[in-house]
């Protein structure tokens, strides 16, 4: 019997890349290609890029070169395969390059040079789909491009302007993972907040019952399918207050991801940031009022062209009056084709550099407080993985509410047997550890 052919797969970047690396790889399977984890023993290797800084450009230019040395035969998709050209230049030898969220080109190009198998093996591909996380949790991407022009940014050039997925499509794929096991749906997309918005916020059907396209509906929706329930990449828009009480209930997770980037009106202006005008330290205690456990992530930019001392101070004022749960700080950095590149008064690099580390000074005081203010907590924590220390005692490596996958704190259990990955359990926080918690039993 001829075996199926083998298709080695390298997925590079954000968790919205890696959800188009999990439709990719959903078809091959669907088609009877079968997924090999050798470079050596894959028939061809499809490498799904980043492009979005230099670094992640050279990491992708290093994987495709290294598929090349190993494989021989490399099909390139991704955000810097919209940038054809840097591909090409610096590996020729690929068989083809695409952009992004480019399912049917990517799989015309493997047909070309690996024809499929004559019989699709439909069955081999459960409900869900092939999943590159854990199975007890999954991202959910909702739509795809943005509308905005962030000076900064170059992703609507790589991956186009905002394209909504119907509502009843997204609900039905959060259906068939919370029916495969799944116990937490990561919301994903450039823009949550803007989700339907290029539908005219239209209903849609989900179960029979009409849904309307947007984040709020969305949210009381996912909120019914009885697991976690996280929201990303959320905009401070008017119409996020409406999703605060939904987390006071219970109904999703007490966590907002808000890009918020800076707290200078004028730099928030040269940086063309969607919602710039918003009040969000008003905002905020408001989250805060209604939903006390809120946890609130963000991310920074200093060193952005033009920021003067006074912008810098003005950040540091806002980080202490806002005291944020989570935090991601970045010294701004020259994008190949960002608006930013050319604004006047680029900051000098050892600048970017002591701003950073004063920024950070300032976020590990409030991060250690917030930590300390947890012990001798009740939390429920999901089980991610489990271990064991050097006297071969199980221990498991869980998160709260409050923390996301990959980029947020953990929470330590000890004697942890009997508990599997995907298990939720009530614990107490006992003691931290850096950034991270150390729970036990709870003492009743």
């Amino acid at each position: 019997m001829q075996s199926s052919p083998k298709v080695g797969f390298v997925s590079l970047g954000c968790p919205k890349a890696g959800s188009d690396s999990e439709r990719i790889l959903t078809q091959l399977r669907a088609e009877g290609y079968e997924i090999s984890n050798s470079y050596e023993q894959s028939d061809l290797v499809v490498v799904n890029t980043c492009g979005f800084i230099d670094s992640a450009v050279q990491e992708s230019l290093d994987a495709i070169g290294e598929a090349l040395n190993k494989n021989g035969k490399v099909i390139v998709t991704g955000c810097l395969g919209a940038k054809k050209e840097v591909v090409t230049g610096a590996h020729p030898s690929v068989l083809a390059v695409t952009g992004p969220h480019a399912l049917e080109e990517v799989m015309g190009h493997v047909h070309t040079h690996l024809p499929k198998p004559h019989d699709p093996y439909i069955d081999l591909v459960p409900p869900q789909g092939i999943r590159l996380t854990p199975k007890h949790y999954a991202y959910l991407k909702i739509s795809e491009g943005c509308n905005h022009r962030c000076s900064f940014c170059i992703i609507p050039s790589m991956r186009g302007d905002l394209v909504s997925r119907p509502i009843g499509d997204v609900m039905n794929e959060a259906e068939s993972l919370v029916n495969a096991g799944v116990s937490e749906i990561l919301v994903i997309s450039q823009d949550t907040s803007a989700y339907g918005v290029d539908m005219k916020f239209r209903k849609g059907f989900w179960n029979g019952r009409p849904v309307r396209t947007h984040m709020t509906e969305l949210s009381k929706s996912l909120g019914e399918l009885g697991v976690w329930v996280r929201l990303h990449y959320v905009y401070p828009y008017p119409h996020v207050d409406d999703v605060i009480p939904l987390m006071a209930e219970g109904a999703i997770l007490p966590y907002l991801d808000v890009p918020l980037q800076h707290a200078s009106p004028r730099i928030l202006k040269s940086m063309k940031h969607p919602a710039s005008s918003e009040n969000n330290l008003a905002r905020i205690k408001a989250w805060r009022d209604i939903c006390p456990e809120i946890a609130i992530r963000s991310t920074f930019i200093v060193g952005f062209p033009g920021e003067t001392e006074d912008d810098f101070k003005m950040l540091l004022d806002f980080m202490e009056e806002a005291q944020l749960d989570r935090v991601g700080c970045f010294a701004y950095s020259a994008v190949d084709g960002a608006v930013a590149n050319n604004l006047p008064d680029q900051v000098a690099e050892e600048v970017k550099q002591e701003r950073l580390s004063r920024f950070m000074e300032v976020q590990e005081r409030i991060s250690a407080a917030k930590v300390a203010a947890k012990i001798g907590s009740l939390q429920t924590v999901l089980v991610d993985e489990l271990t064991e220390d050097d006297d071969g005692n199980v221990i498991a490596i869980a998160r709260t509410k409050g923390d996301a996958p990959e980029i947020d704190g953990i929470v330590y259990l000890q004697d942890a047997d009997g508990l599997n990955p995907g298990d939720f359990v009530d614990v107490q926080i006992v003691d931290s550890q850096g950034h991270d918690l150390i729970g036990a039993p709870p003492e009743f």
